[in-house]
């Protein structure tokens, strides 16, 4: 069968769209944990910090030597990683990654759990003032588990994307 170009982009695009729909991939839970329990080696994510007045700053700290290894879904210039970085190390540069932007009020840790509750990683999000934005947490992380893979994806929530407030002080942005 011989497809012209502008009939095979459709059909190429419901294929590929049919296979992403059909993998199998499984969400894990994070649960709220303490500084102490984090001990060991690990892989440090930096996500965020691409800007002044960047929200989306989350750390993710992937404990090496298990059978799962992290990937945040974002391009490549938006996060850093960092390996063998020690726990205290680890947890500093984690906190301080996540308080850049000026309504910072604090550092949420959780810890993210595999499917039979095993502890993989951790992840370091902020929290803002709640006159700011309106809630203290503005962000969904999703960890999904596809193998031995952890994708990490980061984003904003939708209620907060709507309020606007990121676009009424700039040139450009929204007037009254």
């Amino acid at each position: 069968m011989n497809l012209p170009r502008k009939a095979a982009a459709p059909l190429v695009s419901l294929i590929v769209l049919a296979m992403h729909s059909c993998m199998n991939v499984q969400y894990l839970k994070t649960e709220k944990a303490k500084p102490a329990e984090i001990t060991g080696t690990y892989t440090l994510l930096l996500h965020g910090g691409r800007y002044s007045d960047d929200v989306e700053n989350v750390a993710v700290i992937d404990k090496e030597g298990d059978a799962y290894y992290f990937e945040i879904f974002a391009p490549p210039y938006d996060y850093t990683a960092q390996n063998g970085v020690p726990a205290s190390e680890a947890l500093e540069k984690a906190k301080k990654h996540v308080r850049s932007y000026h309504a910072f009020l604090g550092p949420w840790l959780g810890r993210i759990l595999d499917r039979e509750g095993n502890v993989i990683g951790y992840e370091i999000r902020p929290l803002y003032h709640p006159l700011e934005f309106g809630l203290s947490d503005i962000l969904y992380i999703d960890y999904g588990l596809k193998d031995n893979r952890v994708i990490v994806k980061i984003r904003m929530r939708y209620e907060v994307q709507e309020r606007d407030i990121f676009h009424n002080n700039r040139p450009g942005g929204a007037t009254d």
